[in-house]
């Protein structure tokens, strides 16, 4: 059994990671209501930019864009994952690199990658996937500017044939408890079955519906892949205030074993005293 003196800097030090743990957790809570915030604000746009593409789309059945019309033969995909800078919230990277994964492997060919994070970086990088386009170091609060660099790449490629399909991974937010890897192919896009205004209607144009449709689906893809950078923030600070929490839940069981166990070894080396006190006692007289 270890000495009461190592028991209590063991207990010191635990609780002093229990101290940091909780800061994180705190912080973490701070920046996962901002973040649930903007992801809630954000979903009303990407679901009309969404629906006025459909609406479009059905209003000019004999406009083929090249992003909404498939390959014959895929030979190559493109994929832009979607993970966190930092590490400490649980299994939300590697589940979300599972999905990636399964997606490479559902192509059935090779893949350029694009990551949107630096742990999806690292993850392909251990894997030897050819990585064509990086983000890093994004903020709290995301912007446009910072992630455009990256679907411009995506788009650049697929209009030059070097690549015939392009994914998203991203882990969506449903709640503070759960988070779900999700996939969705950006290009070729794939069109709503329903719309909204059934029947032959249209709208007004200026300057004409192909210009207004071609810059309309390159917003359409840009809302997609920023929808899915503001679903991951929220997600990362929910996960890490989940897993700080536990390991400061975990951090005060810990002390609390060791508690005991210093109890223990104080009361045996206590016992162990008064027997030499009382031997020496014995042989004295």
């Amino acid at each position: 059994m270890a000495s009461a003196k190592e028991i209590r800097g063991q207990i010191k030090a635990i609780q002093n990671t229990g101290k940091i743990t909780k800061a994180m957790e705190m912080v973490a809570a701070s920046k996962m209501r901002k973040a649930q915030q903007q992801v809630l604000n954000a979903r009303p746009y990407a679901e009309g930019i969404r629906r006025v593409v459909a609406n479009l789309m059905q209003a000019h059945p004999e406009y083929r864009h090249p992003f909404i019309t498939p390959r014959d033969e895929v030979k190559r995909v493109g994929l832009i994952a979607i993970s966190t800078d930092k590490g400490l919230c649980g299994g939300l990277n590697s589940n979300a690199m599972k999905k990636a994964v399964a997606v490479m492997k559902a192509a059935g060919c090779d893949t350029d990658v694009m990551n949107i994070g630096r742990r999806a970086g690292m993850f392909m990088r251990r894997c030897n996937a050819p990585i064509i386009g990086s983000v890093e170091n994004i903020n709290d609060q995301p912007s446009m500017d910072e992630i455009l660099g990256v679907i411009q790449v995506a788009m650049k490629h697929y209009m030059e044939g070097k690549v015939d399909e392009v994914h998203l991974v991203y882990s969506q937010y449903v709640n503070t408890m759960t988070q779900t890897p999700t996939s969705v192919r950006l290009l070729p896009c794939p069109m709503p079955e329903e719309v909204s205004h059934p029947g032959y209607w249209d709208y007004l144009y200026e300057p004409e519906s192909n210009v207004v449709l071609e810059g309309l689906l390159q917003r359409y893809i840009e809302s997609i892949v920023f929808q899915g950078v503001l679903e991951n923030k929220a997600c990362e600070h929910s996960a890490r205030m989940v897993a700080m929490k536990a390991a400061t839940d975990n951090s005060k069981s810990i002390v609390r074993d060791l508690q005991i166990t210093y109890n223990k070894a104080r009361q045996a080396a206590i016992t162990q005293e008064i027997a030499e006190i009382c031997s020496g006692a014995a042989a004295a007289g």
